[in-house]
């Protein structure tokens, strides 16, 4: 897999190098201490797999995946850990690693590079539900990153530019969209069985008509969702 380095730091491109040299499919071919000149080489070449800093002088990480119209696949490299979430909703990043960088959390990060396929639009076509790492999903909240284990959550509900995610321990607010949040969540889990409305069909007590029973919430299911909320259930 040939990729390059952008960092400004020469200590962080040389650490990401060698690292680099521990993955034996791993080929770096360039190294580029800012954006501009990259967009140059990219003009020229084709890469696979790009790492990336946030934080440079002039031209940020975000305003460089901006300009790429075919963007490759790309791990985040920063010191900073608050842009988490705004990094996952670019499709061409497959992960966020934070500095230091230690050669098991970065060869985690190739595995997810090696499964993940980006088409010519830099989408995934992969049925593969990336989260941030395992079990865990974490929503920004006050500034905050917050974890939330992914199988304690029982009802996802969208209300305007807000979701309401609901667990097991705790109740949280989201600034963000129901269509983002499932595609975060894992597909045998959850199901989407109203435009409002995500449940985890695991959590499922009672089902009625065109509504289900989750905890003491009654959620209401569409009609073009119920085929397939009923082939997920084990009936007898």
């Amino acid at each position: 897999m040939n990729c390059i380095i952008i960092d400004d730091e020469a200590t962080a491109r040389a650490i990401i190098a060698q690292l680099c040299s521990n993955v034996d499919h791993l080929n770096v071919l360039e190294e580029f201490p800012n954006a501009i000149q990259a967009i140059k080489y990219l003009n020229q070449n084709e890469i696979d797999l790009i790492f990336l800093d946030i934080h440079m002088p002039d031209f940020t990480g975000f305003d460089f995946i901006e300009t790429l119209k075919n963007p490759p696949k790309i791990i985040l490299t920063t010191s900073d850990s608050n842009f988490a979430i705004q990094a996952f909703e670019y499709d061409c990043i497959v992960d966020y690693l934070v500095k230091p960088i230690t050669l098991e959390r970065f060869q985690k990060a190739i595995k997810k590079a090696n499964a993940k396929t980006v088409t010519a639009t830099g989408l995934d076509s992969s049925e593969k539900v990336e989260t941030t790492s395992g079990n865990d999903l974490y929503v920004n909240i006050d500034r905050r990153l917050i974890k939330i284990d992914i199988p304690s959550i029982y009802l996802v509900e969208a209300k305007g530019d807000y979701i309401h995610v609901k667990t097991e321990s705790q109740n949280y607010t989201v600034h963000s969209t129901l269509k983002k949040i499932e595609e975060k969540l894992p597909n045998d889990l959850f199901l989407k069985v109203h435009r409002s409305f995500i449940i985890n069909v695991n959590k499922i007590i009672d089902i009625e008509d065109n509504s289900v029973l989750i905890k003491k919430d009654v959620i209401p299911v569409s009609r073009s969702n119920r085929p397939e909320l009923m082939k997920r259930l084990n009936l007898l």
